[in-house]
């Protein structure tokens, strides 16, 4: 090496592989293309490939419309809906994931088939690493990656989906950088950046379905938790609802166990409904007692008009509530001998 050339990485395509088929050795393709494994390095491995080994294929029959075929996997692979737009549908999968169109890939696969992502592609990844160590006694990391889009962002990159022998997250909160400025929130997502990376050498059109990048220093983690620790969903999920479909997705809740603060959360709901929607004005009140329970008053005779508007108002507030991660149950309520009250709205959480 010339003096003075910077060292790093590199990242190294596996050719010669075979089209690999339900029930294949993936790990002995993989070594006997590349022997030259070492410790250290990680391989990646695009999930299409992963799948395929594995039998995770929905057959297409012929003569079969394959979109309607396509509709139905997406559908069986969603846990729930988060948006949609015509035929595209953002959705949760099983695995966690939230992705356009469950993952399911029709593309370098035959008319024939469709391929779902892994079940389990940690799992997978385990596999293929403690293989790959009995086959040629090296002790590599594995990467299982699969073509995402991103919010906001225009164009696909690779992302890790299963890893095995390597942290999926690098946590530098806490640290100092170089102007002594303490870090907060930053954690790198490692195997995203090394499944991109290797992506330039596997290439969407090239048939190379393996790379290894090789150089990288990092420590196997002792608890291997693979990409679990990328999902973020529940409480740390920003972005839960799409908004096409936010009113799909409320299912009003019999069982509710109350939590403190739904009169802030009414309040708060009621300015954004009355700001939304001023085109239904009306006069209203509402209060509880911290018990989980909200009554909501006419001040004045229920007339038609003003029922109408408030009605608006409260489809827009039980929404606005559910957004905010509350459950909500809205029970109207009768006003024989003219009684103010037009209706409680329950909240609080699910029952376990």
């Amino acid at each position: 090496m010339s003096e003075g050339v910077p060292t790093g990485i590199s990242v190294l395509p596996v050719t010669g592989l075979p089209e690999f088929s339900p029930g294949d050795d993936l790990a002995a393709a993989v070594a006997g293309a590349a022997p030259w494994l070492a410790d250290g390095d990680v391989v990646v491995v695009t999930s299409k490939v992963v799948s395929k080994v594995e039998d995770r294929l929905v057959p297409v029959a012929p003569g079969e419309d394959r979109e309607a075929v396509r509709q139905r996997a997406i559908d069986d692979q969603t846990v729930r809906v988060v948006a949609r737009r015509g035929p595209l549908k953002i959705v949760e999968t099983p695995q966690g994931w939230v992705v356009a169109a469950a993952g399911i890939d029709a593309s370098n696969v035959s008319g024939g088939a469709l391929v779902l992502l892994p079940e389990d592609a940690d799992a997978s990844a385990r596999a293929l690493r403690d293989r790959l160590h009995e086959l040629l006694g090296v002790q590599v990391a594995v990467i299982v990656s699969d073509t995402f889009g991103r919010t906001w962002r225009d164009g696909l990159t690779d992302v890790a989906v299963g890893s095995a022998g390597i942290p999926a997250l690098v946590d530098l909160r806490g640290a100092v950088d170089a102007h002594g400025n303490r870090l907060e929130t930053t954690q790198v997502a490692l195997v995203d950046e090394l499944a991109a990376a290797a992506d330039l050498v596997k290439g969407k059109l090239a048939g190379i379905p393996v790379a290894v990048v090789r150089g990288l220093p990092f420590d196997p983690p002792e608890d291997d938790a693979g990409t679990r620790p990328l999902v973020r969903l529940g409480p740390g999920d920003l972005f839960p609802y799409g908004s096409r479909d936010l009113v799909a997705t409320r299912a009003p809740s019999t069982d509710l166990v109350p939590r403190p603060g739904e009169l802030d959360a009414v309040a708060a709901a009621f300015r954004v409904a009355t700001t939304a929607l001023p085109e239904f004005p009306v006069v209203l009140r509402y209060g509880g007692e911290d018990d989980g329970v909200v009554d909501v008053h006419l001040p004045e005779r229920a007339t038609t008009t003003a029922a109408l508007n408030l009605g608006a108002l409260i489809g827009a507030v039980i929404v606005q509530l559910h957004a905010e991660g509350w459950t909500t149950r809205w029970e109207p309520v009768g006003t024989p001998g003219g009684s103010s009250l037009v209706g409680r709205l329950w909240l609080g959480s699910p029952a376990s």
